[in-house]
C-alpha cells in the first residue's frame, strides 16, 4: 500500500509574523513556507509517537521533523536520523525545550500522553492527558500560533476543546487550525467495511462522523464508496464492532497496550493531508473541529475539505440514513457532556 505519494504543487507565498511581550515572555517569530513544511511531533518516544515518527520521517513532504517528548527523545531522533530520507531531525527533551520543539512548525502532531488499559474507556485518561494538553498547547500558543494542530491524545472529543480554550485564552485561537484526530476511525471502517464486502481496502471510504469515543463514532455505512448495500444485520453488526475497536485492540493486546500501530498510520496519514493541504493541494479528510454542521453541539467530526488556511470548508453529514440520524442525534448529549468536561477544566485552571 502507498501511504504518501506526491503531485504537482502550486506555490504559496511565505507568512511572517512576529510578536513581542512587554511582560519578557518569549515568543515566537512565525515564517511559514509551504515548500519546507516543520512537523512537530509531541510524544515522539511513546508508544504512537515512535511508529508515527517513523512515518513521517518516509514522508517526503516533511523537511524537518522535530521530536519532542520528556524522555528518551534523542535515541528515537538518532535511529530516525539513520534512514536514508530528506527530512532533517531534531530532538527536544523536557520542558525547557519545548518551545524550540514547536517553534514555527507548520504542523504539529500531538500523541503525547497516557494509554488505555483494559477495563478504560478514552474519557478515563482525562485526569492525566487533560493537563499534558493543556501545557503543550500554551507553548503552541506562544511558538508557532499559526501551526496547524493535530491532537490525537484521549479523549479527542474532550482534548481539542481544552487546546482551543487555550488558545483563546492566548488570544490566538483559529478554529480552522485545531483539530481531533479521527482518521483512524475512518480506517478501521474502510477495513472492515472492505473485509465484509470483498472490496479493495485502499480504493474503499467510508465516512465517520460525531466524535472519537463510543456511541459518537458514527460510520456513515450509506455513504460507502464504491456504493455498497448492507443487511441491517450487517449494519447492526459493523457499527458497534466500529465504535468498539479500540477496546477489541486493548483487550487482544492483555494490557500491554492500545491501538498504536493503527493509530500511527492514521496520524500519518493525516498529517500528510494537512502538509497538501498548505502546499495548495486541497483534499477531504474526515477530523473532529469546531463545527456548526450539527444543531446543538460546538464540535462534530464531518468531512472537511483542507487546503492552506486548514478547514477551507466544512462539508457536514450529507445525506444519512434513519438509523444514523438516530446515532448523530443520540452523539450530541454525549458530545456536549465530553466538551463541557474539557472546556471547564481549563477555565477551572
Amino acid at each position: 500500500m502507498v501511504l504518501f505519494s506526491v503531485v504537482e504543487t502550486m506555490s504559496l507565498p511565505a507568512k511572517s509574523l512576529v510578536s513581542a511581550s512587554s511582560n519578557g515572555i518569549r515568543l515566537a517569530s512565525y515564517r511559514y513556507s509551504s515548500q519546507a513544511p516543520k512537523v512537530a511531533l509531541l510524544g515522539a518516544a511513546g508508544g504512537i509517537g515512535q511508529p508515527l515518527g517513523l512515518l513521517l520521517k518516509q514522508d517526503p513532504l516533511v523537511a524537518h521533523l522535530s521530536l519532542y517528548d520528556v524522555v528518551n527523545t534523542p535515541g528515537v531522533a538518532a535511529d530516525l536520523s539513520h534512514i536514508d530520507s530528506n527530512a532533517k531531525v531534531t530532538a527536544h527533551t523536557g520542558q525547557a525545550e519545548l518551545f524550540a520543539a514547536v517553534e514555527n512548525a507548520d504542523v504539529i502532531v500531538i500523541p503525547a500522553g497516557v494509554p488505555r488499559k483494559p477495563g478504560m474507556t478514552r474519557d478515563d485518561l482525562f485526569n492525566t492527558n487533560a493537563g499534558i494538553v493543556r501545557d503543550l498547547a500554551a507553548v503552541i500558543a506562544k511558538a508557532a500560533p499559526k501551526a496547524l494542530i493535530a491532537i490525537i491524545t484521549n479523549p479527542v472529543n474532550s482534548t481539542v476543546p481544552i487546546a482551543s480554550e487555550v488558545l483563546k485564552k492566548a488570544g490566538v485561537y483559529d478554529p480552522k487550525r485545531v483539530f481531533g484526530v479521527t482518521t483512524l476511525d475512518v480506517v478501521r471502517s474502510q477495513a472492515f467495511v472492505a473485509e465484509l464486502k470483498g472490496h479493495d481496502a485502499t480504493k474503499t471510504i467510508v465516512p465517520v462522523v460525531g466524535g472519537h469515543a463510543g456511541i459518537t463514532i458514527i460510520p456513515l455505512l450509506s455513504q460507502v464508496t464504491p456504493a455498497t448495500t448492507f443487511t441491517e444485520a450487517e449494519i447492526s453488526k459493523l457499527t458497534p464492532r466500529i465504535q468498539d475497536a479500540g477496546t477489541e485492540v486493548v483487550n487482544a493486546k492483555a494490557g500491554a497496550g492500545s491501538a498504536t500501530l493503527s493509530m500511527a498510520l492514521a496520524g500519518a496519514k493525516f498529517a500528510n493531508a494537512l502538509i497538501r493541504g498548505l502546499k495548495g493541494q486541497k483534499n477531504v479528510q474526515c477530523a473532529y473541529v469546531a463545527s456548526n454542521a450539527v444543531n446543538g453541539v460546538e464540535y462534530f467530526s464531518t468531512p472537511l475539505e483542507l487546503g492552506p488556511n486548514g478547514v477551507e470548508k466544512i462539508l457536514g453529514v450529507g445525506k444519512v440514513s434513519a438509523f444514523e440520524q438516530k446515532l448523530i442525534d443520540a452523539s450530541v448529549p454525549e458530545l456536549n457532556k465530553n466538551i463541557a468536561k474539557g472546556v471547564s477544566f481549563v477555565k477551572g485552571n
